[in-house]
């Protein structure tokens, strides 16, 4: 909804407000003056009518009910589901993002810390970063972060939702309930405490991406928690016998060096720490805490987490004291922690299922590929002993390498739920399969998959299963996606909507690998050690160009271009010193300042956009439409090479 219409917070007499998919707000039975109606209320990021009487929720004569309707409601401000909020919006369905706490990213918020990993697996696999809305918060956050500032990637998360007009956020509210007719949910409430407001929201297509599943939960999805046997699926790295056991929790600390000696005296709850007990874990630095701080896989990580918490916390503390006060690390004198998490960064809990269940063979490419896929993944199989820290005698966790693998559509929504999608670790996979796909920066490649397909749902009237079934839909999720950059394995460019794939293309120069037809070849990223696949020339001080031309004029009005944008490095926020190769900065490969000009049917050159200081790779450009012989990029400078490089141009009417 239009945050110019939100009414929110005006005051109306007593009454709830009524939020209609269209983006109109109305108070029941009330009147509403000519000046409030027409009020500016874009910063307005709730729907929280204040002061006067309030209308009672049922069963809650304190707390005002309000009544929303939308085209996707989201629960879940992690990774996931700020992805699938963002990438649902940009596709014109209205969106209701539901986040249980103040601060949006989950586990890679300022509240836990957890750096975003995925299918590069940490730079062991170069070339593999994720695209799409990914890449973009990343490169966004390492221009404007170089200070590696936590609270700014949260800042960032925040306005990357609260400045999309079709998303509406509201922050420490939690989902708590459905209303369903049949297999599909009709309503799903959220209260807020705070502002004491109990959310009723109607929604076409549900998603949770809450980690522990509780809109799923509620809605009667079927549900996996623990092992499977290994004769279930045939795959050698599940157990012989099925358990309701999990990988655990983690709290994770960060320290500071100062220039006197800092002493620690650990509370009375710490846990003793002995050298034997790190025999498997060892501590080389201490500026960014430990994974394998990690508690609670034997009990209930949803029910038993306050006990896990608590143990935890003893944990750190522990390991803590033995790091300065053990003798064994005397370098330690003057470093001090100058933080620790508060809530357990949570690894699984439940798994809903869907048409397809992925499995251990399913990461391996042992099935074969996908019909559907829609995002990718590729850290490894990494399973963790359900008894964490307390596990001395085992390593902290086992890692079986994968492919980078497809992730297919089906596996992101209810079997049984019908309006129902999964998104992050909730997607359908079996415990072996999820070590792998629980990873955040795979979590939310899958929201913004899940968001695109959510936006489909909305503008065909259809269900998610009914993507699948309709082979043109299903293109049409696909083609989407590729067009927003989103990376899938062996998919390209098709879109017969895209007149660049029509045009011949020159260059004022290119390599032998990176040729100026690259641009067309419908990929948009190398694959390495194979074959590279964009264009690549050398960047003289008058600049360099490249030009699409077409026989018969095209009529176009927008202009997106691909650059690169560095995948060969891991780009994420971290607190760890130890990954110098991450860059802080604009990514010197990509082109900073650069012009697109039009040359239309009668012969005259229009310059249609002028950009100074990009540091992004995807970049999209709409102008007045133009009848065009032909398109020109001129580069003229980067934020560092000394080669002009492009992946990918495309131009649409």
């Amino acid at each position: 909804m239009k945050r110019r219409d939100f009414l929110a917070g005006l005051g109306f007499g007593g009454y709830s407000l009524v939020v209609l998919a269209d983006g109109t707000v109305r108070a029941a039975d009330a009147p509403v003056s000519e000046a409030l109606a027409k009020a500016d209320r874009r910063n307005f990021t709730t729907i929280a009518p204040a002061g006067g009487e309030r209308r009672a929720a049922p069963h809650e004569p304190n707390m005002a009910q309000v009544e929303i309707e939308c085209d996707v409601f989201i629960a879940g401000g992690g990774m996931s589901g700020v992805l699938s909020a963002v990438s649902a919006a940009r596709h014109g369905a209205k969106v209701v993002l539901v986040q249980d706490r103040s601060r949006l990213g989950g586990n890679a918020s300022s509240e836990v810390k957890m750096h975003i990993v995925g299918a590069n697996h940490h730079g062991g696999r170069p070339g593999w970063r994720e695209g799409g809305l990914l890449e973009e918060f990343r490169l966004d956050d390492a221009a404007n972060n170089p200070q590696r500032c936590w609270e700014l990637w949260d800042l960032l998360l925040y306005d990357k939702c609260v400045s999309e007009p079709n998303i509406t956020l509201l922050v420490d509210t939690v989902c708590f309930g459905v209303e369903k007719k049949g297999n599909k949910i009709t309503a799903a409430y959220a209260r807020c405490d705070k502002t004491e407001h109990i959310y009723k929201v109607k929604a076409k297509t549900y998603v949770d991406s809450t980690g522990d599943g509780r809109l799923g939960l509620e809605a009667g999805a079927d549900v996996r928690w623990g092992r499977e046997s290994r004769s279930e699926h045939g795959e050698p790295l599940a157990p012989v016998a099925p358990d309701k056991l999990t990988m655990g929790s983690s709290i994770l600390f960060t320290s500071k060096k100062y220039d006197k000696p800092m002493p620690f005296a650990p509370p009375k709850w710490a846990r003793k720490v002995t050298e034997e007990q790190l025999i498997k874990r060892r501590i080389k630095n201490w500026e960014y805490g430990y994974w394998w701080i990690e508690w609670g896989g034997e009990l209930n990580t949803v029910h038993d987490n306050e006990r896990i918490r608590f143990e935890l916390l003893g944990i750190v503390m522990g390991v803590w004291d033995y790091i300065k006060n053990s003798g064994k690390h005397p370098e330690s004198a003057n470093w001090a922690m100058d933080w620790v998490g508060m809530i357990p960064g949570k690894r699984e809990s439940r798994r809903f299922l869907g048409d397809h269940i992925l499995t251990q063979q399913d990461l391996m490419g042992l099935n074969g590929d996908f019909e559907d896929a829609v995002a990718i993944g590729g850290w490894p199989m990494d399973d963790h002993p359900p008894g964490g820290f307390d596990a001395v005698d085992l390593p902290p966790c086992v890692q079986v390498k994968t492919p980078v693998f497809n992730i297919p559509y089906r596996s992101l929504y209810s079997r049984n739920v019908e309006n129902l999608m999964l998104g992050g670790r909730l997607i359908s996979a079996t415990h072996a399969a999820f070590t792998s796909t629980r990873v955040m920066a795979t979590c939310a490649v899958v929201g913004q998959a899940v968001g695109t397909a959510a936006a489909l749902c909305a503008k065909h009237d259809c269900l998610p299963r009914e993507i699948y079934a309709d082979k043109t839909k299903l293109a049409e999720l696909q083609s989407t996606l590729l067009r927003d950059d989103q990376s899938i394995v062996d998919r390209k460019n098709q879109d017969e909507l895209d007149l660049a794939r029509k045009a011949t293309v020159t260059a004022s120069g290119e390599t032998e690998e990176g040729k100026a037809s690259n641009i067309i070849n419908g990929f948009v990223r190398d694959i390495p050690g194979e074959y590279v696949n964009r264009w690549t020339t050398e960047l003289t001080d008058s600049g360099a160009w490249i030009d699409l031309a077409w026989k018969q004029p095209q009529k176009i009005s927008h202009v997106q271009i691909t650059f690169d944008s560095g995948f060969t490095r891991e780009l994420t926020l971290t607190s760890s010193d130890s990954h110098k190769q991450i860059i802080r900065a604009p990514q010197p490969e990509t082109v900073r300042d650069y012009e697109v000009v039009v040359t239309d049917d009668a012969g005259k050159e229009q310059s249609v956009a002028k950009v100074t200081g990009n540091h992004q790779r995807l970049c999209r450009h709409d102008f007045d439409a133009i009848v065009a012989k032909s398109v020109r990029i001129k580069v003229t400078a980067t934020n560092g090479e000394k080669t002009a490089r492009i992946f990918e141009v495309r131009c649409y009417a």
